[in-house]
Formats: C-alpha cells, structure tokens, sequence
C-alpha cells in the first residue's frame, strides 16, 4: 500500500490547527531527499506568506537531516514563516528554544541513523565472510547454470535459453560472463 498524508493531516487537525485545504501539499516521496529539492515542498514554500504557521507532525518531514532540517527552518523563517512540530509539543521551530531543541532531536536522529548503518554494514560483512549468500535467490540452480553454458558453447541463442529457462536475456549473459571469468 503506497503512503498518505491522510493520518498527518487528523494528526494536525487533532491538535487544534485549521486546515484549509487549499493550502495542503501532499507529497509521499522518500525523506531520503532534500526539502530544497522536493517538488511538493517548493510548491509548498511558493504557497507560504509571511506569519502562515507550517505544521509538520515530526521532525524527519522537514528534511533527511540535521543539517538539511536546520537550512529548511532557517529558510522558513527568512520568508516570516514559523514551523511547528507536534512531536516536540507543538514547539516553534523558529523560537530560541524551538531552534535548540530541533538541533538536539535531529541530531540525535541522525546519529541512531548513522548507528543503524554501521549495524548493518558489519552485520553483512560478518555473513559474507561466514560464507553466506548476501542478495536475493539467483533465477537459475547451479545446474542450470551449467546446462546454460553448454547449450550455449553448441550454439544455442541468448534469447532462446531465456525463453526455455522462464527468465531474463540478462540472466543467461551473466551465467555466461560468470562462466567466462
């Protein structure tokens, strides 16, 4: 099921903010990319006037980290807008107090982020070298493999083989690539 806004938008109406619908962007891109780069927040930032309140239900919609969430504020402000963000209790982000706190959350964020790719990593690195298969399943066994290369050194087409094996012309060119090295 692809993501919504629906339960951000109760979220904030929940929390006694009016929406006008008019004003709403709704964007479900990953929070992997920039706000600055997002085409729904710049179509949002082009909406926002001076003294409007941008209310996100956390942190992470602001950017994909603490760097990128602090420019996104900072640029905010700049226009006169002030951000709200309902999992820090509805704090200004644009405040003193909102500033240092949205620094020492993103942080932090960032950080357990950070920690869970070098988890990840070294876990990964521990399977290969225990000898397991990283990846998902090849399409063909071992001995497919093997019998794709055969029909292929007796003349057999790529495209045939991955008709009769159910599977991609890509597939049988790497067999083969992995066969000729």
């Amino acid at each position: 099921m692809g993501q919504t806004t629906e339960n951000q938008i109760r979220e904030i109406e929940a929390a006694g903010f009016t929406i006008e619908p008019r004003r709403v962007v709704s964007e479900t891109i990953s929070g992997s990319i920039a706000a600055a780069q997002r085409r729904g927040f710049v179509r949002l930032t082009d909406k926002l006037e001076t003294g409007d309140i941008l209310v996100v239900t956390k942190l992470d919609r602001l950017g994909r980290n603490a760097m990128d969430v602090r420019a996104t504020v900072d640029r905010l402000a700049a226009l006169g807008v002030r951000v709200h963000c309902l999992a820090l209790g509805g704090a200004d982000l644009t405040s003193a107090a909102g500033k240092m706190t949205m620094q020492v959350i993103a942080a932090v964020a960032e950080f357990e982020r950070d920690l869970l790719v070098e988890r990840t990593r070294a876990g990964l690195a521990r399977a290969k070298a225990d000898g397991k298969s990283l990846g998902r399943p090849g399409a063909l066994t071992h001995d497919q493999r093997e019998d794709v290369i055969r029909q292929l050194d007796d003349g057999a087409s790529v495209s045939a083989l991955a008709r009769e094996y159910a599977t991609s012309r890509q597939t049988i060119l790497r067999a083969r690539n992995a066969a000729a090295t």
